[in-house]
Protein backbone atom coordinates (compact mmCIF):
# COMPACT_ATOMS: atom_id res chain seq x y z
CA UNK A 1 0.00 0.00 0.00
CA UNK A 2 1.24 3.58 -0.76
CA UNK A 3 1.54 6.36 1.69
CA UNK A 4 -1.60 7.85 0.47
CA UNK A 5 -3.82 4.80 1.11
CA UNK A 6 -2.11 4.16 4.36
CA UNK A 7 -3.09 7.38 5.56
CA UNK A 8 -6.53 6.71 4.76
CA UNK A 9 -6.94 3.22 6.48
CA UNK A 10 -5.84 4.92 9.97
CA UNK A 11 -8.54 7.61 9.20
CA UNK A 12 -10.58 4.68 8.57
CA UNK A 13 -10.26 3.30 12.31
CA UNK A 14 -10.42 5.71 15.29
CA UNK A 15 -7.61 4.10 17.68
CA UNK A 16 -9.30 4.78 20.78
CA UNK A 17 -12.25 2.54 18.81
CA UNK A 18 -9.79 -0.43 18.01
CA UNK A 19 -7.90 -0.42 21.62
CA UNK A 20 -11.54 -0.19 23.08
CA UNK A 21 -12.85 -2.97 20.78
CA UNK A 22 -9.46 -5.15 21.72
CA UNK A 23 -10.55 -4.87 25.37
CA UNK A 24 -8.73 -1.42 26.97
CA UNK A 25 -10.65 0.03 29.78
CA UNK A 26 -9.72 4.10 30.52
CA UNK A 27 -8.80 4.73 33.76
CA UNK A 28 -9.56 8.60 33.58
CA UNK A 29 -9.44 11.59 31.23
CA UNK A 30 -6.25 13.54 31.72
CA UNK A 31 -7.20 16.86 29.87
CA UNK A 32 -7.17 17.82 26.43
CA UNK A 33 -9.77 14.40 25.57
CA UNK A 34 -6.62 12.61 26.41
CA UNK A 35 -7.43 9.37 28.56
CA UNK A 36 -5.17 7.33 30.57
CA UNK A 37 -5.55 3.20 31.49
CA UNK A 38 -4.02 0.14 31.84
CA UNK A 39 -1.31 -1.02 28.91
CA UNK A 40 -2.84 -3.79 27.16
CA UNK A 41 0.74 -4.56 25.81
CA UNK A 42 2.48 -5.10 29.02
CA UNK A 43 1.85 -6.20 32.61
CA UNK A 44 0.65 -3.14 34.27
CA UNK A 45 0.25 -2.17 37.50
CA UNK A 46 -1.05 1.17 37.32
CA UNK A 47 -2.28 3.53 34.44
CA UNK A 48 0.44 4.29 31.75
CA UNK A 49 -1.23 4.18 28.52
CA UNK A 50 -2.23 6.71 26.91
CA UNK A 51 -5.04 7.77 23.87
CA UNK A 52 -4.85 11.04 22.46
CA UNK A 53 -8.03 10.75 20.50
CA UNK A 54 -8.09 13.86 18.52
CA UNK A 55 -4.51 13.05 17.10
CA UNK A 56 -4.86 9.23 16.42
CA UNK A 57 -1.87 8.02 18.93
CA UNK A 58 -0.85 6.34 21.30
CA UNK A 59 2.12 6.05 24.03
CA UNK A 60 2.72 4.07 26.87
CA UNK A 61 4.96 5.86 29.75
CA UNK A 62 5.68 2.23 31.03
CA UNK A 63 6.65 0.33 28.27
CA UNK A 64 7.93 3.54 26.28
CA UNK A 65 5.88 2.38 23.05
CA UNK A 66 3.73 4.30 21.23
CA UNK A 67 2.28 5.31 17.40
CA UNK A 68 -0.79 4.43 15.37
CA UNK A 69 -3.16 2.59 14.93
CA UNK A 70 -0.55 0.36 12.68
CA UNK A 71 1.87 0.32 14.98
CA UNK A 72 -0.40 -0.83 18.26
CA UNK A 73 -1.74 -3.72 15.72
CA UNK A 74 1.49 -4.66 15.41
CA UNK A 75 2.69 -4.81 18.84
CA UNK A 76 -0.75 -6.23 20.36
CA UNK A 77 -0.90 -8.61 17.81
CA UNK A 78 3.20 -9.37 18.00
CA UNK A 79 3.01 -9.43 13.72
CA UNK A 80 4.87 -7.55 10.85
CA UNK A 81 3.81 -4.29 9.49
CA UNK A 82 2.14 -5.82 6.47
CA UNK A 83 0.42 -8.44 8.81
CA UNK A 84 -0.81 -5.51 10.93
CA UNK A 85 -2.19 -3.82 8.16
CA UNK A 86 -3.57 -7.12 6.69
CA UNK A 87 -5.62 -7.31 10.13
CA UNK A 88 -6.86 -3.72 9.97
CA UNK A 89 -8.30 -4.00 6.53
CA UNK A 90 -9.92 -7.34 7.69
CA UNK A 91 -11.30 -5.40 10.50
CA UNK A 92 -12.57 -2.62 8.86
CA UNK A 93 -15.10 -4.58 7.48
CA UNK A 94 -15.56 -7.08 9.64
CA UNK A 95 -16.00 -6.66 12.72
CA UNK A 96 -19.19 -4.60 11.99
CA UNK A 97 -20.33 -7.77 10.05
CA UNK A 98 -19.67 -9.52 13.32
CA UNK A 99 -21.36 -7.53 15.31
CA UNK A 100 -24.43 -7.89 13.40
CA UNK A 101 -23.84 -11.55 13.23
CA UNK A 102 -23.72 -11.89 16.90
CA UNK A 103 -26.79 -9.89 17.65
CA UNK A 104 -28.83 -11.93 15.71
CA UNK A 105 -27.77 -15.44 16.86
CA UNK A 106 -28.36 -14.21 20.62
CA UNK A 107 -31.94 -13.10 19.81
CA UNK A 108 -32.04 -16.62 18.13
CA UNK A 109 -31.14 -18.75 21.24
CA UNK A 110 -34.17 -18.02 23.15
CA UNK A 111 -36.35 -18.79 20.25
CA UNK A 112 -35.56 -22.34 20.59
CA UNK A 113 -35.55 -24.88 22.89
CA UNK A 114 -33.62 -26.75 21.40
CA UNK A 115 -30.77 -24.95 22.05
CA UNK A 116 -31.30 -23.94 24.76
CA UNK A 117 -31.59 -27.48 26.22
CA UNK A 118 -28.30 -28.45 25.03
CA UNK A 119 -26.64 -25.36 26.69
CA UNK A 120 -28.12 -26.90 30.06
CA UNK A 121 -27.34 -30.57 28.91
CA UNK A 122 -23.22 -28.90 28.86
CA UNK A 123 -23.82 -27.40 32.34
CA UNK A 124 -24.22 -23.84 31.29
CA UNK A 125 -27.50 -22.90 33.28
CA UNK A 126 -27.11 -19.34 34.03
CA UNK A 127 -28.13 -16.51 31.88
CA UNK A 128 -25.08 -14.93 33.29
CA UNK A 129 -22.43 -16.94 32.15
CA UNK A 130 -24.77 -17.09 28.39
CA UNK A 131 -24.91 -12.97 28.64
CA UNK A 132 -21.43 -12.55 29.62
CA UNK A 133 -19.69 -15.01 26.58
CA UNK A 134 -22.43 -13.72 24.06
CA UNK A 135 -23.74 -17.29 23.14
CA UNK A 136 -25.93 -17.61 20.75
CA UNK A 137 -28.02 -20.06 18.21
CA UNK A 138 -27.70 -20.49 14.52
CA UNK A 139 -31.42 -21.94 13.47
CA UNK A 140 -30.50 -21.84 9.18
CA UNK A 141 -32.02 -20.82 6.70
CA UNK A 142 -32.44 -17.27 8.13
CA UNK A 143 -29.30 -15.41 8.69
CA UNK A 144 -28.80 -14.17 4.75
CA UNK A 145 -31.71 -13.26 4.59
CA UNK A 146 -31.63 -10.60 7.31
CA UNK A 147 -28.08 -9.82 6.71
CA UNK A 148 -28.94 -8.74 2.64
CA UNK A 149 -31.86 -6.88 4.02
CA UNK A 150 -29.35 -4.69 6.19
CA UNK A 151 -27.75 -4.47 2.67
CA UNK A 152 -24.42 -6.70 3.15
CA UNK A 153 -24.40 -8.28 -0.73
CA UNK A 154 -24.00 -12.01 -0.69
CA UNK A 155 -20.70 -11.84 -2.43
CA UNK A 156 -19.29 -10.59 1.12
CA UNK A 157 -21.17 -12.61 3.19
CA UNK A 158 -19.69 -15.75 1.00
CA UNK A 159 -16.50 -14.26 2.04
CA UNK A 160 -16.66 -14.01 4.75
CA UNK A 161 -17.41 -17.62 5.30
CA UNK A 162 -21.18 -16.97 6.75
CA UNK A 163 -22.82 -18.72 3.31
CA UNK A 164 -21.23 -21.81 2.06
CA UNK A 165 -20.74 -22.46 -1.75
CA UNK A 166 -24.11 -22.68 -2.96
CA UNK A 167 -24.89 -19.83 -1.20
CA UNK A 168 -27.11 -21.01 1.64
CA UNK A 169 -25.78 -20.22 5.87
CA UNK A 170 -22.46 -21.68 6.65
CA UNK A 171 -23.98 -21.91 10.33
CA UNK A 172 -27.12 -24.28 10.49
CA UNK A 173 -28.18 -25.93 14.20
CA UNK A 174 -25.13 -24.49 16.20
CA UNK A 175 -24.61 -22.60 18.93
CA UNK A 176 -22.31 -19.90 18.23
CA UNK A 177 -19.58 -17.94 20.64
CA UNK A 178 -18.04 -14.82 19.10
CA UNK A 179 -14.31 -14.82 19.12
CA UNK A 180 -11.70 -12.32 18.48
CA UNK A 181 -12.58 -11.35 14.59
CA UNK A 182 -13.88 -15.00 14.31
CA UNK A 183 -17.22 -17.20 15.42
CA UNK A 184 -16.97 -20.71 16.83
CA UNK A 185 -20.45 -23.22 16.18
CA UNK A 186 -20.73 -25.93 17.91
CA UNK A 187 -23.76 -28.96 16.16
CA UNK A 188 -26.39 -29.38 18.89
CA UNK A 189 -26.64 -32.90 16.66
CA UNK A 190 -23.58 -33.84 16.84
CA UNK A 191 -23.05 -34.04 12.86
CA UNK A 192 -19.28 -32.30 12.16
CA UNK A 193 -19.21 -30.86 15.36
CA UNK A 194 -16.82 -27.92 14.94
CA UNK A 195 -16.62 -25.22 12.81
CA UNK A 196 -14.72 -21.54 12.79
CA UNK A 197 -14.83 -19.52 9.89
CA UNK A 198 -11.87 -18.79 7.53
CA UNK A 199 -9.09 -17.39 9.56
CA UNK A 200 -7.06 -17.50 13.12
CA UNK A 201 -8.69 -18.22 15.87
CA UNK A 202 -7.38 -15.49 17.29
CA UNK A 203 -5.36 -15.34 20.60
CA UNK A 204 -6.50 -16.57 24.24
CA UNK A 205 -10.29 -16.34 25.01
CA UNK A 206 -10.82 -13.89 27.32
CA UNK A 207 -7.50 -12.84 27.53
CA UNK A 208 -7.91 -9.33 28.55
CA UNK A 209 -10.27 -10.37 31.70
CA UNK A 210 -7.81 -12.24 33.09
CA UNK A 211 -3.89 -11.11 32.00
CA UNK A 212 -3.20 -9.30 34.91
CA UNK A 213 -4.04 -12.01 37.49
CA UNK A 214 -1.05 -13.78 39.66
CA UNK A 215 -2.95 -17.06 38.61
CA UNK A 216 -4.71 -18.09 35.58
CA UNK A 217 -6.14 -21.43 34.26
CA UNK A 218 -5.96 -22.38 31.21
CA UNK A 219 -8.36 -24.90 29.41
CA UNK A 220 -8.98 -26.46 26.11
CA UNK A 221 -12.05 -25.77 25.53
CA UNK A 222 -15.14 -22.97 25.34
CA UNK A 223 -17.94 -25.30 27.48
CA UNK A 224 -14.73 -25.78 30.05
CA UNK A 225 -14.20 -22.39 29.96
CA UNK A 226 -18.28 -21.85 30.55
CA UNK A 227 -18.69 -24.05 33.29
CA UNK A 228 -15.78 -22.88 35.51
CA UNK A 229 -16.74 -18.86 34.99
CA UNK A 230 -20.47 -20.35 36.06
CA UNK A 231 -18.80 -21.93 39.20
CA UNK A 232 -16.69 -18.71 39.81
CA UNK A 233 -13.34 -19.26 38.55
CA UNK A 234 -13.23 -15.43 36.74
CA UNK A 235 -9.39 -15.79 36.61
CA UNK A 236 -9.96 -18.43 33.66
CA UNK A 237 -8.88 -18.94 29.62
CA UNK A 238 -9.40 -20.98 27.21
CA UNK A 239 -7.27 -21.80 23.72
CA UNK A 240 -9.39 -23.83 21.65
CA UNK A 241 -7.38 -26.92 21.65
CA UNK A 242 -4.69 -28.18 23.14
CA UNK A 243 -1.88 -26.50 20.82
CA UNK A 244 -1.63 -23.15 21.43
CA UNK A 245 -0.51 -20.59 18.35
CA UNK A 246 1.93 -18.82 18.70
CA UNK A 247 0.10 -15.30 19.80
CA UNK A 248 -1.68 -17.80 22.55
CA UNK A 249 1.69 -18.73 23.66
CA UNK A 250 3.69 -15.68 24.22
CA UNK A 251 0.32 -14.02 25.96
CA UNK A 252 0.79 -16.33 28.44
CA UNK A 253 4.41 -15.64 29.22
CA UNK A 254 3.77 -11.69 28.79
CA UNK A 255 4.43 -11.31 32.65
CA UNK A 256 4.94 -13.33 35.95
CA UNK A 257 2.18 -15.71 36.83
CA UNK A 258 0.93 -18.89 37.86
CA UNK A 259 -0.35 -21.04 34.98
CA UNK A 260 -2.70 -24.13 35.48
CA UNK A 261 -3.23 -26.57 32.79
CA UNK A 262 -6.44 -28.11 33.58
CA UNK A 263 -6.25 -29.61 29.84
CA UNK A 264 -8.32 -32.97 28.55
CA UNK A 265 -7.90 -36.39 31.38
CA UNK A 266 -7.90 -38.41 27.31
CA UNK A 267 -8.38 -42.18 27.05
CA UNK A 268 -5.64 -42.14 24.62
CA UNK A 269 -3.20 -39.48 26.77
CA UNK A 270 -3.38 -37.03 24.10
CA UNK A 271 -4.13 -34.28 26.69
CA UNK A 272 -1.94 -35.16 29.23
CA UNK A 273 0.75 -35.45 26.64
CA UNK A 274 -0.03 -31.95 25.83
CA UNK A 275 -0.29 -30.71 29.09
CA UNK A 276 3.41 -31.75 29.49
CA UNK A 277 4.78 -30.35 26.65
CA UNK A 278 2.63 -27.15 27.58
CA UNK A 279 4.82 -27.12 30.87
CA UNK A 280 8.31 -27.48 29.86
CA UNK A 281 7.64 -24.74 27.33
CA UNK A 282 6.06 -22.56 29.87
CA UNK A 283 9.19 -22.87 32.51
CA UNK A 284 11.45 -22.86 29.94
CA UNK A 285 10.13 -19.49 29.68
CA UNK A 286 10.41 -18.89 33.34
CA UNK A 287 6.35 -19.01 33.63
CA UNK A 288 5.48 -21.07 36.73
CA UNK A 289 3.31 -24.08 34.89
CA UNK A 290 1.37 -26.78 37.08
CA UNK A 291 -0.97 -29.34 35.85
CA UNK A 292 -4.14 -30.41 36.90
CA UNK A 293 -4.95 -33.84 37.25
CA UNK A 294 -8.92 -34.67 36.53
CA UNK A 295 -10.47 -37.97 36.96
CA UNK A 296 -9.90 -40.34 34.08
CA UNK A 297 -11.53 -39.43 30.79
CA UNK A 298 -12.57 -36.39 31.81
CA UNK A 299 -12.08 -32.38 30.76
CA UNK A 300 -13.23 -29.85 33.29
CA UNK A 301 -16.95 -29.77 31.51
CA UNK A 302 -17.88 -33.34 32.21
CA UNK A 303 -16.36 -32.57 35.48
CA UNK A 304 -19.14 -30.15 36.31
CA UNK A 305 -22.08 -31.70 34.34
CA UNK A 306 -21.31 -35.50 36.44
CA UNK A 307 -21.75 -33.44 39.37
CA UNK A 308 -18.47 -32.32 40.64
CA UNK A 309 -18.25 -28.14 41.92
CA UNK A 310 -16.26 -25.57 42.51
CA UNK A 311 -14.75 -26.91 46.25
CA UNK A 312 -13.50 -30.35 44.59
CA UNK A 313 -12.30 -28.66 41.61
CA UNK A 314 -10.24 -26.02 43.87
CA UNK A 315 -8.95 -29.04 45.80
CA UNK A 316 -7.96 -30.63 42.17
CA UNK A 317 -5.78 -27.01 41.98
CA UNK A 318 -4.13 -27.29 45.20
CA UNK A 319 -3.11 -30.75 43.83
CA UNK A 320 -1.40 -29.81 40.70
CA UNK A 321 2.16 -30.17 40.12
CA UNK A 322 4.65 -29.16 38.53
Amino acid sequence: MNRKALDELKQRIPLLDYVQAHGWQQARPIGFGRLLGLCPLHTDHKPSFLVDPNKNLFFCYGCRRGGDVIRFAEVYHQVEFSQAVALLLEWCGLAPLLDEVTNFYRIQLFRHRDAVSYLHDRGLRSSEVIDHMRIGYAPGRCLRGWLTQLGYPTSVLRQAGLLNAIGNDAFTHRVVFPLEGNLYGRSIRNSSPHLFLPGSKGGLYGWEQVRRAPEIILVEGLFDYAVLWQAGFRNVTCSMGSHLNARQFQQLCDGPRTVYLAFDSDANQSGQQASQWMSRRLWAQGVAARRVSLPDAQDPNSFFVQGGDAHQFQRLLEAAHP
